[in-house]
């Protein structure tokens, strides 16, 4: 059975609300108050973070800071590269969901010849660019630059030429190239999105399971069904953002989103996908305390951590192999 190898990723540099990079320490806290042992149990990594680069004038309006979280996201690809390099599982907790590029670029290095298959259980759907985000915040840019696209149809901005040169570079990061393709992509429980994000869902046929969907259907039947669509991906990726929790549960992060998934659903969720040989990596994002009372976000995290681990250490053996 491959072991655990956690991969803490600070960096909070493409959020909009700052708090995001204490967000594994509030997992600690809560393991802490729980009597558990999880971050005895497994070796842990502590990818460099830039957030100190925070207190910097931002010269990129279109994609904040986007010159470090460059920087940032090579050092995460490199961390996950080699995690996979000495065959363990690389569990990343990270800061925004900006990150979770790093991880794709990461995979992509170590699995070049592999079909890649991404679920993102999200309330947003991250797939703006430099050229249609109305913040300019990086966190809503990540599958953008998995699946090298830019959305120009629904330009609003003109990016400056040194933001354009970090872009690009951005999307060549691990694999020059797509790393993904929009039909291995399923996203889970998405619900706030813009009209631009909208616009290339439809336009590129991206699978949503709404919450309306997921409650009809139920987790087990969703799980099911989001790997079945992925059928033909040699590895999968599973990215889980707390805001897809309801707001009422996730009061804790930078953009909590109403009518969203129960702790309970989530850890079903998250144990059924991760039963699938193919998940090679998998990530938990955007626990930020300093807009949280008494822990209660990353308390909630944590019970969804605990079972994503205990489904991946339960895997049978047998099945560990990539088919």
């Amino acid at each position: 059975m491959k072991k655990i190898k956690l991969i803490e990723v600070r960096s909070e540099l493409g959020a909009g609300t700052r708090g995001a990079s204490m967000g594994i320490e509030a997992l600690r806290v809560a393991c802490w108050d729980k009597g558990s042992d999880y971050f005895k149990r497994f070796n842990s990594v502590s990818v460099p973070d830039l957030n100190y680069t925070l207190f910097d004038k931002d010269m990129f309006p279109n994609a904040h800071r986007i010159d470090s979280i460059l920087t940032v996201q090579k050092n995460i690809a490199n961390a996950v590269e080699q995690t996979i390099a000495i065959d363990m599982f690389p569990l990343v907790l990270s800061g925004d969901h900006s990150n979770a590029h790093g991880t794709i670029a990461g995979i992509k290095a170590a699995y070049p010849d592999k079909t890649l298959g991404v679920i993102w259980i999200d309330a947003h759907a991250d797939i703006h660019s430099p050229y249609t985000s109305p913040s300019g915040n990086v966190h809503g840019m990540p599958l953008a630059m998995a699946l090298n696209i830019d959305n120009l149809d629904r330009q609003i901005n003109e990016p400056a030429p040194e933001t354009v040169f970090f872009w690009n570079s951005l999307k060549k990061l691990g694999f020059d190239g797509p790393k993904l393709r929009p039909e291995h992509l399923v996203y889970i429980v998405v619900r706030d999105t813009e009209e631009p994000e909208d616009y290339l869902m439809e336009k590129l046929g991206i699978k949503n399971y709404t919450y309306a969907e997921f409650t009809q259907k139920g987790a087990k039947q969703v799980a099911k069904e989001a790997l079945e669509r992925l059928r033909g991906c040699d590895i999968i990726y599973v990215s889980f953002d707390v805001d897809s929790l309801d707001s009422k549960f996730s009061k804790g992060t930078g953009t909590p989103v109403a009518i969203g998934l129960t702790v309970e659903e989530a850890k079903q969720l998250n144990y059924l996908l991760l039963q699938d040989p193919r998940v090679v990596c998998y990530e938990m994002t955007e626990i930020n305390p300093t807009l949280d009372t008494e822990n209660t976000m990353a308390e909630n995290a944590f019970e969804i951590l605990e079972t994503a681990t205990a489904a991946i250490l339960h895997r049978e053996s047998k099945s560990t192999a990539i088919h």
